[in-house]
C-alpha cells in the first residue's frame, strides 16, 4: 500500500494509473476506523482499479473545539487496517498541506443547513463541504463511498457534487451495527462502559419508532416511544428525534406517515455526541 502525505505526492502517485485509464474509488475518513469504514474500502476495491482512502480530521467541521481535541487519532493502526482491506493508497495529509491559507470561501446548502445536523452544529456543514470539494480535486476519483449513518452528510455532498459537477458517482453504503445494533462510529471507542451499555437504546428507540408509524401511529406516538425507550438509561440525554422526508431531511409533521421517510436521533453520552438514523422505503 502506497502512503502519501502531501497533495503533490499523491496527485503524481494516481495520475499514472489515471494515464493508464484505470479506474478510481475514493473513501474519505477521519481515522479512527472501524468495520464501518472497512467495508466501504472492500467495496471501493471490488468496483474499482484503484481504492484510495484519506484520513484527516478536518479542523473546520468540527464547532466543539474539545471534541476535535479528542476526536481518536490512531494513524499507525489505521493503516494496517486499510492494508488488510485491499486498500491501495492512503493519503494522511497534515493541516498544513490541506489547507495552506485560512479558508474563507462559505458554502450554503440550502434546507439541509437548517435542520438537524445543521441546526444543532451551525457551520459543519460548511466545513464538510470545503475539505470533501479540496479531497475531491486533490484525488479525482471515478466514485466516491460514504456510509448512510452519516446520512445528512451524505445529502450535503450529493449536493455537492451536483452542484460544482463533479464528474463523481457517489456510493451510500448501509450503516454497519455492532452485534447489540449500535451504529459503528469512531466516537464509540470514548464511552465509558456505562455509556457504552447504554448506547444500543438508540438503535431501539428508532426499531421502536419505526414499528409505530408502520402500524399507522402517529408522530406524536412515535416520539412518545423514543422518549420511553431512552428514559430506561439516565446516561443518554437526547438531543433530537425527527421523523423527515429521506431526501430533503424537512420535519414531517403530518399525524401519519407514509414511506418513505427517515428516523434520525442524535444524543449525548457523557462527553460523546452519536447519531443514528434508519430510512424506510
Amino acid at each position: 500500500m502506497q502512503t502519501s502525505d502531501t497533495v503533490e505526492s499523491l496527485r503524481k502517485y494516481v495520475s499514472q494509473y489515471r494515464k493508464l485509464g484505470e479506474t478510481i474509488g475514493f473513501v474519505p475518513t477521519m481515522g479512527a476506523l472501524h468495520a464501518g469504514h472497512l467495508a466501504l474500502v472492500r467495496r471501493c476495491k471490488q468496483e474499482n482499479d484503484l481504492a484510495v482512502c484519506s484520513i484527516y480530521v478536518n479542523p473546520t467541521q468540527f464547532t466543539n473545539p474539545e471534541d476535535l481535541r479528542n476526536y481518536p487519532r490512531t494513524l499507525e493502526a489505521d493503516r494496517q487496517l486499510l492494508q488488510g482491506a485491499g486498500c491501495d493508497v492512503l493519503f494522511a495529509p497534515t493541516d498544513a498541506q490541506m489547507y495552506p491559507q485560512p479558508a474563507h470561501l462559505k458554502m450554503d446548502f440550502g434546507s439541509l443547513e437548517t435542520v438537524l445536523e445543521g441546526r444543532f452544529r451551525p457551520g459543519h456543514f460548511n466545513g464538510v463541504g470545503i475539505v470533501v470539494a479540496k479531497l475531491f480535486h486533490i484525488v479525482q476519483p471515478g466514485a466516491a463511498y460514504f456510509g448512510q449513518k452519516d446520512l445528512q452528510q451524505c445529502l450535503v455532498v450529493r449536493q455537492l457534487i451536483r452542484d460544482l459537477s463533479f464528474p463523481i458517482e457517489m456510493k451510500i453504503h448501509p450503516t454497519v451495527r455492532e452485534a447489540d445494533g449500535l451504529a459503528m462510529s469512531s466516537r464509540n471507542r470514548r464511552l465509558a462502559s456505562a455509556q457504552r451499555a447504554a448506547a444500543p437504546l438508540l438503535y431501539q428507540a428508532l426499531l421502536g419508532a419505526r414499528e409505530i408509524l408502520a402500524n399507522g401511529g402517529t408522530v406524536e406516538s412515535a416520539r412518545e416511544t423514543v422518549r420511553i425507550q431512552l428514559l430506561q438509561s439516565s446516561e443518554i440525554r437526547l438531543e433530537y428525534f425527527e421523523v423527515a422526508d429521506s431526501q430533503s431531511l424537512a420535519e414531517i409533521t403530518s399525524a401519519t406517515v407514509p414511506p418513505p421517510y427517515a428516523l434520525c436521533i442524535a444524543a449525548h453520552l457523557g462527553s460523546v455526541r452519536l447519531i443514528d438514523n434508519l430510512l424506510v422505503e
